[in-house]
């Protein structure tokens, strides 16, 4: 059941495992270009990831950035690894475009105050399919190798990412432990979630028809299934609700202010997030999930970029 919400008020509702839709954050980018200003034509290149990881023992997380210039087929990779404790920049490379002409390579980088310590990127995209977004979908592998384990591998190539990087096996797996991404719409935004290591991936669409409307109201679905609906939205542009998925609580965070009041950028702000012990803080998700990435069991966190086009 859906309740309306007053602005930072919490209901519960329930996910049930049901069959989930064909949609995907492709359709909605499918569609992508400039919305008022720059931003829409930004919006939809870029995608970045963060793996909890270990580097040499100790804990660290690597962060794997997508992006998509204006040009067909132009793409960029980037790749940094922080401490897991302390936050701070181990190493971090950036593919340009121009260099995706070869579509594979290799850099080593050298890790701060570890002495002769090295960290090794790998990547072959030369027959990586791609959809409307940044990242590759299938035909790929992008590997993080250190101390020849290793440590963070994407990508269905894995055979061959071994055979490469002469890489072992890590002794610990990796975990995504957040992502954000730019989404691009009209009236509704779509992406894709696993809110568990184990756990199914969800179709998320959101909903709000701001064009014309005195009173729009903004709904959330999961897997087709509306979770939440926000009425008066003028009164209501920020906010959280507590939903469930897979039996697991998901703090649903939302800041329209942009899409209603704003008359330099039409983009909002949504967050998912599967930790219940939560500051309630737009500006604490910020700084402490991609700005300041420490290893602080935040459980998962989706933040996602909506751009309106006209």
């Amino acid at each position: 059941m859906m309740r309306d919400l007053s602005c930072f008020g919490e209901t519960s509702v329930q996910i049930a495992d049901a069959a989930s839709s064909s949609s995907s954050s492709s359709s909605a980018v499918a569609g992508g270009g400039g919305g008022r200003g720059q931003g829409g034509a930004a919006a939809q290149s870029l995608v970045t990831c963060l793996y909890q990881a270990r580097l040499s023992g100790r804990p660290c997380v690597v962060s794997v950035t997508w992006s998509r210039g204006g040009l067909v087929g132009q793409a960029g990779l980037g790749v940094a690894v922080d401490d897991g404790a302390s936050g701070e920049r181990l190493c971090r490379t950036n593919v340009k475009p121009c260099l995706f002409s070869k579509r594979k390579g290799s850099k080593s980088l050298d890790v701060a105050g570890s002495g002769d310590g090295k960290v090794y990127v790998y990547w072959d995209l030369s027959g990586a399919k791609f959809g409307p977004g940044p990242e590759p979908l299938e035909g790929f592998y992008v590997a993080v190798v250190c101390d020849l384990e290793m440590l963070l591998l994407l990508g269905d190539m894995g055979k061959e990412a071994y055979r490469k990087t002469g890489a072992g096996r890590p002794g610990n797996d990796t975990l995504l432990v957040a992502r954000r991404e730019h989404i691009v719409g009209k009236k509704v935004y779509s992406a894709k979630a696993q809110f568990c290591d184990n756990g199914r991936c969800h179709d998320i669409a959101i909903e709000c028809d701001t064009t014309g409307q005195k009173d729009p109201c903004l709904e959330i679905r999961i897997d087709t299934r509306p979770v939440m609906r926000v009425k008066r939205l003028a009164w209501k542009f920020r906010g959280n609700q507590t939903i469930l998925v897979d039996g697991l609580p998901v703090e649903v965070f939302w800041d329209v202010h942009g899409w209603l009041f704003s008359s330099t950028t039409s983009s909002a702000v949504f967050m998912f997030q599967t930790c219940q012990a939560l500051e309630k803080s737009m500006s604490w998700m910020y700084s402490q999930i991609f700005r300041e990435p420490q290893l602080q069991g935040h459980g998962f966190s989706l933040l996602l970029h909506a751009w309106k086009v006209e």
